[in-house]
């Protein structure tokens, strides 16, 4: 039996599956919808992170598929209506290391700040979305007038407390800001 091990899961895992007799095929990043389907021929067992999206026709195309295992937090990036349909397991493994959860607090930050809100982590600081208008600038090598589009911006806004600590001063509340 073969197994695709996707997005850098960890070494150990790889080796376990060997030791077990299978054939495996681990590859640091994800891939996308039609390498996946043309890695997937004669695959029983495929091992993902939160990058790679498992759609219906990765699914179709996989048909030795049994299973898919995610090893990060939740199976949102599997489609689990088609896998149910072609009978393919799909699990988890949300406490195969804490980067999951990294992941999962940086998407969730990520998606925020696409959506133009603000972004505050306590103790920290802020994270702002702006709009910018368009205006005229001026190329720096050239120094001709060039129209700038109009745009958002992000901004990083420290906490009193991070700019505290940055500047080696005693921080005696831990309270936001």
């Amino acid at each position: 039996m073969k197994v695709v091990l996707l997005e850098n899961i960890h070494p150990l895992a790889a080796e376990a599956f060997r030791r077990a007799g299978f054939e495996v095929d681990a590859r640091p990043g994800s891939l996308s919808e039609h390498e996946l389907s043309e890695v997937l021929q004669g695959v029983s067992l495929l091992g993902i992170r939160s990058n790679t999206t498992i759609t219906r026709n990765v699914l179709e195309a996989g048909k030795d598929l049994l299973a898919v295992g995610c090893f990060c937090i939740g199976t949102n990036q599997v489609d689990l209506g088609a896998a149910a349909e072609r009978g393919v397991a799909v699990f988890n493994a949300p406490f195969s290391n804490t980067r999951s959860v990294v992941e999962l607090v940086l998407g969730e930050i990520t998606t925020c700040l696409e959506r133009g809100e603000t972004v505050k982590l306590s103790s920290f600081g802020s994270f702002v979305v702006r709009k910018k208008g368009q205006r005229i600038g001026r190329n720096p090598k050239t120094g001709k007038e060039v129209p700038i589009s109009p745009r958002r911006v992000m901004v990083f806004k420290p906490s009193a407390i991070l700019k505290q600590r940055i500047n080696g001063a005693e921080v005696a509340d831990e309270a936001e800001d």
